[in-house]
């Protein structure tokens, strides 16, 4: 053993023997010290851990409130997108309601029929329908909704047929003015896809001075539309140099075509 463990071991004794000559007293008095001495240690040691469990607390509560907002939002966009089909399905029971109170009241023979195709170039000229010759259609017969006039069929095969629209340029409909004598021609004109057309009654008088909201329905001449169906409202009025012409607003909404009905005469 070194010397200098041997003076250690001999210092450390000294120590010892001189704390066992303290009394009971003595001794609990330098406990006291002692404790006094690591009093601050020890507390800053418990209140910095009381922190560290206060902040991973805070950070479970943040946690916790972050899945319980994610599960909320998937809820949200679920609940908007049940109410937009239940939306949807009240629309569509509405619309077939009104349709089948049209079909109970019309004084027409009408047979149902859905729009299946229609093509961008030929949007405002024709549609195709799911009824053909097999259905008991023919062509040059009336389509119509519960709103008003849509065109007439033309082609027409075993089990659809092509329907010519009022806004097509090559659809001719006799006319007349609700509350006047006033009679004539309606007829599309060409129009771009992405604008909606108006229609034009031609042959009218120069003294017809029609006012906007005036209705006009076919007149039954010509033997291929009834009269009494809803063709338009005026919009404005003209007097150009041999007649006067009047621009209408389809009855129909022509961009939204679903369900339509084809006029097979009357009951």
């Amino acid at each position: 053993m070194s010397r200098t463990n041997i003076i250690a071991l001999l210092i450390f004794g000294a120590i010892l023997g001189y704390f066992l000559t303290f009394g009971a007293d003595t001794t609990r008095k330098f406990k006291a010290g002692v404790y006094q001495l690591l009093s601050p240690f020890l507390t800053g040691g418990s209140g910095l851990r009381k922190q560290i469990t206060s902040v991973r607390t805070g950070l479970k509560s943040l946690e916790q409130l972050e899945r319980e907002n994610t599960g909320l939002q998937v809820e949200n966009r679920a609940l908007r997108a049940t109410n937009q089909s239940l939306r949807d399905i009240e629309h569509e029971v509405n619309r077939l309601r009104h349709a089948l109170n049209y079909r109970e009241r019309s004084v027409f023979k009408l047979i149902a029929a859905e729009v299946v195709t229609r093509d961008s170039s030929t949007w405002w000229r024709t549609v195709t329908i799911n009824r053909g010759k097999i259905d008991g259609i023919e062509t040059d017969m009336p389509v119509v909704t519960d709103v008003g006039l849509v065109g007439k069929t033309t082609t027409v095969s075993d089990s659809i047929s092509i329907v010519l629209l009022v806004s097509d340029e090559n659809c001719k409909i006799a006319a007349s003015v609700e509350g006047t004598r006033e009679q004539g021609i309606v007829s599309g004109e060409r129009v771009t896809v992405g604008l909606n057309p108006f229609l034009n009654l031609n042959f009218l008088s120069k003294q017809a001075d029609l006012k906007p909201g005036q209705k006009v329905y076919t007149s039954g001449v010509g033997g291929v539309f009834p009269s009494g169906l809803l063709v338009g409202v005026v919009k404005t009025f003209r007097v150009r140099e041999l007649d006067g012409q009047a621009q209408l607003t389809p009855a129909v909404d022509l961009s939204h075509l679903e369900d339509v009905f084809v006029v097979t005469g009357r009951r």
